[in-house]
């Protein structure tokens, strides 16, 4: 390990660590804009240069690895001077838009000036300008702000798997663009925004709205998937102005996906905000007290076999505790959390976890992905997937559709009749898996929707126990969810009990006759015809599907107005803050649960956000805070006859898949254009 001298401070520091990065260890900040430490170093902006004894010249830090008796000095006169001189030339051709820009006050370029920036320019020559690109619904450029860092560019190629932007002409004439204009087509596109260290990448649906001193930031977790991203909500009075990431390396490390960062338009339109009750066939408001005696009537009325409870994608652990408590008081079986009718054996978490946790993937050297398409249903798992894959050393072979995963793959098969083949060891992968040191089969959930679900199960878990993909320190068998709110239902116990019906058993029973009343708290996924003619009461944020077959409507929280416990696919448990207040009358949804067991006579044993707390700790899996619960493994799943069928995507639009981003006019427009190009399905094989 080298040791080297930084500002009459010795240090030594790993082997390959930059200069840049060894300053950052003692604390000393580099000024830079091309670095960036998710991505490759070009070191093309010059900024970070430092005076090195025995060099010539200074240095740039950001790619010169440190080695043995170096003496670096980082506050030098000479190193200030070249700064300031780099600082000189970004700023030649720089418009001066910093009143107007939408980078202001969070812009890297503007940090910088004012520690090495002169107080007037000496160039009187022309300044050039640089024609706007388009580049979708999504991003907003101002090129001519452009330093040409390239972040984007290594971004949208190392990460996204787009390469789509390129540097293109020769010295002044240099620029970024698209190498055909189009829009940029990414479920990460946004992230470039976060990257560009000044104004040039700016977000078109936040353009010239609002300044970033002005807004009030809250930490949360994104609802769009099952992945969890930590975000960081932004708020002006009780509007949600913008969404970005927060840093978590075990789960989303600095970015997020598209449908988490521009959905949150959908959080303003089409809003329940008052209790509605059907009279006369049309929905009309009603107060609070005379919806919640409406709902306690029907509930004590109508018996225990006859009522019906399903949870949404999008619910809250606590919420859905309130919910199964409520229930089961009534004494009522019929309770389910899968609105897509999967089955698969609950019983041991290993079963429907993802077990090696997101970063895990990163120590696999060969994986197996069994149906969906993790670009849609997991784009960050997808993205940490080509993460590994760009390092080396990692074989990755897919069952489904075959489609643009964004890294070099080997199509096995279609479906059923592949994995089976692939479980009995008779496929060439096998090979692959075998010699495997550290093997992976990532299975997407939406196989256990098309019947036989935990059938498919157990043949998934034959398929790890064949490759030996779990060892003592290794579970390689993981599940991947979309639904954001299931694996916290599923660990709450929110499902059929005994003797109780599933999801497709309530439907069926609704739509006979055998149903009176169904209790849909955020459950629109559900087709309305299928409900029959019970009566329906709907607890929800937006005028959706569910709303819209409602006889009674109670109005609650969106994910930013509550402060709520989510579980994402690995087991997560994640706390989400209110960043805002619900609108209108509308209540958080714990709340109106715990009111309405009043006036039912089963009154919940808790009146604080604190005591439902205290309940959910009685639940195993909600014990350890927020680290993944053990998984353990077991023999989950039950073999049986399988259909032969191919395993599609979990969903046919990745940018509608909920109430809110349906009722997102960005989400409307990313439909519009990207749709029809990304769900072409590909022809040929990949190596």
């Amino acid at each position: 390990m080298p040791k080297l001298t930084i500002d009459g401070t010795e240090l030594e520091v790993a082997q390959g660590t930059s200069i840049l990065q060894a300053c950052e260890e003692l604390g000393i900040e580099i000024p830079h804009f091309c670095y960036h430490s998710k991505l490759s170093v070009p070191a093309n902006c010059r900024m970070c240069l430092v005076e090195m004894q025995g060099s010539p010249k200074p240095v740039a830090s950001c790619a010169m690895p440190c080695a043995d008796n170096m003496v670096i000095r980082t506050a030098s006169e000479l190193t200030h001077r070249t700064r300031q001189d780099v600082m000189e030339f970004l700023l030649i051709n720089h418009p001066l838009d910093c009143p107007i820009c939408d980078q202001g006050g969070e812009c890297d370029l503007q940090d910088q000036a004012v520690g090495y920036g002169y107080d007037r320019g000496r160039y009187s020559e022309a300044k050039r300008a640089v024609k706007d690109k388009y580049m979708g619904p999504l991003i907003k450029p101002f090129m001519t702000r452009c330093i040409q860092c390239t972040r984007c560019i290594r971004f949208a190629d190392e990460i996204a798997g787009v390469p789509e932007l390129g540097l293109l002409g020769r010295s002044e004439d240099v620029e970024i663009s698209t190498f055909v204009e189009k829009a940029i087509a990414s479920e990460l596109s946004g992230n470039l925004i976060d990257v560009c260290p000044v104004g040039a990448l700016t977000s078109k649906p936040y353009a010239f709205a609002y300044r970033s001193w002005e807004l009030k930031r809250t930490a949360g977790i994104d609802v769009m998937d099952a992945v969890g991203s930590n975000i960081r909500i932004d708020s002006r009075g009780n509007e949600v102005v913008r969404i970005l990431p927060r840093l978590n390396e075990d789960v989303n490390e600095e970015w997020i996906a598209d449908k988490s960062r521009f959905a949150y338009d959908g959080l303003k339109r089409q809003r329940l905000d008052r209790p509605y009750m059907r009279v006369d066939g049309s929905l009309q408001p009603v107060t609070w007290d005379r919806a919640l005696e409406v709902a306690a009537a029907k509930l004590k009325a109508t018996a225990p076999d006859r009522i019906a409870a399903l949870a949404g994608d999008l619910v809250d652990v606590e919420s859905v505790v309130a919910l199964g408590d409520l229930m089961k008081s009534l004494g009522v079986a019929n309770l389910d959390c899968r609105q897509d009718g999967a089955e698969f054996d609950t019983a041991h978490p290993a079963g429907y976890l993802f077990n090696s946790t997101i970063a895990g993937i990163e120590e696999a050297d060969a994986i197996l992905i069994v149906g969906g398409y993790l670009r849609w249903e997991a784009p960050l798992i997808n993205a940490r997937i080509r993460k590994r894959l760009l390092a080396g050393g990692l074989k990755v072979g897919v069952i489904g559709e075959h489609r643009d995963q964004t890294y070099p793959h080997k199509y096995l098969g279609a479906g059923v009749e592949t994995l089976q083949a692939v479980a009995s060891g008779n496929h060439e992968f096998c090979d692959i898996l075998r010699s495997a040191r550290k093997p992976m089969i990532i299975v997407s959930a939406s196989i256990f929707a098309g019947g036989s679900g935990i059938a498919l199960q157990a043949l998934c878990r034959q398929a790890a126990s064949m490759f030996n993909m779990v060892t003592d320190g290794w579970n390689g068998f993981n599940v991947v969810h979309t639904a954001a709110g299931r694996i916290g239902a599923v660990q709450a116990g929110f499902l059929p009990q005994a003797g109780g019906l599933g999801t497709r058993a309530i439907c069926k029973a609704a739509a006979d006759g055998r149903l009176d009343l169904v209790y849909l708290l955020g459950a629109d996924e559900i087709e309305p015809s299928t409900l029959g003619k019970a009566f329906v009461i709907y607890q929800g944020h937006h005028g959706d599907q569910g709303a819209h077959r409602a006889d009674l409507i109670l109005p609650g929280a969106a994910y930013t107005e509550k402060t709520g416990t989510y579980v994402n696919t690995e087991g997560r448990v994640q706390v989400s803050r209110a960043a805002v207040f619900p609108p209108g009358e509308a209540k958080e949804d714990w709340k109106i649960l715990r009111a309405l067991s009043a006036l039912a006579a089963k009154t919940l044993p808790y009146d604080s956000l604190g005591e439902l707390r205290s309940r959910m700790a009685q639940i195993p899996a909600f014990r350890d805070g927020a680290t993944p619960s053990p998984s353990g493994w077991g023999q989950f799943g039950t073999a049986g006859q399988i259909e032969n069928r191919v395993f599609p995507a979990a969903m046919s639009n990745y940018y509608m898949t909920n109430t809110i981003s349906r009722a997102s006019v960005t989400m409307a427009k990313c439909t519009e254009e990207f749709l029809e190009f990304q769900a072409q399905p590909k022809t040929g094989t990949e190596g």
